[in-house]
């Protein structure tokens, strides 16, 4: 049986059974494979923007015999799709930007989705707040460290009548269900964050100038941010 990196086994404990499988930038099919051959899902669609991973997700689908169970699509984000055709939308391993060009270019398939698994890259804070923003639920929360790097993933459902809670500034940069449950991969993402905005601000004391002040001045806040986080491992 296949292994999966443990950034993708994370992935795959958050798709509900029973439903079927779009994963845009499917890179070389390890997760709908995986997911197939565990019997959790009854099929997929394997989509990317490029015929290189394509190529080898089919290679993949050849090789465990799944060609009948799982589709591949040459497809710009979520262009290639039509409404109805998934219950489950998996993107990982983008940047937060290209993510959420991808969710708002396809904003009438979108509807039709159950749930969507995102592992974004960068900007997360910005991320969950456009997730928030378009209506969007997150209902579960896991953050991965793999081979020295950090892998914030979410599940994220559409909202159905009144909005929660509205996020803090905290959760939306660290995650509410992972502030939560304090995270032990959190809070080790915390401290090298801490560590890396005290380094910055060493260095910007020695190169003095209007803009180095202002850079400063959010990077302070960013700190106080991740200190505030930090001491919710302290509390009771």
């Amino acid at each position: 049986m296949m292994q999966l990196s443990l950034r993708l086994a994370a992935i795959a404990e958050m798709v509900t059974e029973g439903s079927r499988l779009v994963d845009v930038g499917c890179d070389h099919g390890y997760l709908p494979v995986y997911l197939v051959l565990q019997k959790k899902i009854p099929g997929a669609i394997a989509m990317d923007v490029r015929k290189g991973p394509l190529s080898r997700a089919q290679e993949h689908l050849e090789e465990y015999g799944l060609g009948k169970y799982i589709e591949t699509r040459l497809s710009d984000g979520l262009m290639a799709l039509k409404p109805g055709e998934g219950d489950t939308l998996v993107i990982a391993g983008m940047g937060g930007p290209l993510m959420e060009k991808i969710l708002t270019e396809g904003e009438a398939v979108l509807a039709s989705f159950q749930e969507l698994i995102l592992q974004p890259q960068s900007d997360i804070p910005h991320f969950r707040h456009f997730l928030l923003e378009k209506g969007w639920n997150i209902t579960q929360e896991k953050i991965i460290l793999e081979d020295g790097k950090f892998y914030p993933m979410m599940k994220a459902v559409k909202s159905r009548g009144e909005a929660g809670e509205p996020y803090t500034k905290m959760e939306e940069w660290f995650g509410r269900q992972l502030l939560e449950e304090r995270s032990p991969v959190l809070r080790k993402y915390l401290k090298r964050e801490l560590r890396i905005r005290r380094e910055i601000l060493e260095k910007l004391t020695h190169t003095p100038s209007p803009a180095a002040e202002e850079r400063m001045k959010e990077i302070e806040e960013e700190k106080q941010l991740i200190c505030a986080a930090l001491e919710r491992y302290e509390s009771k």
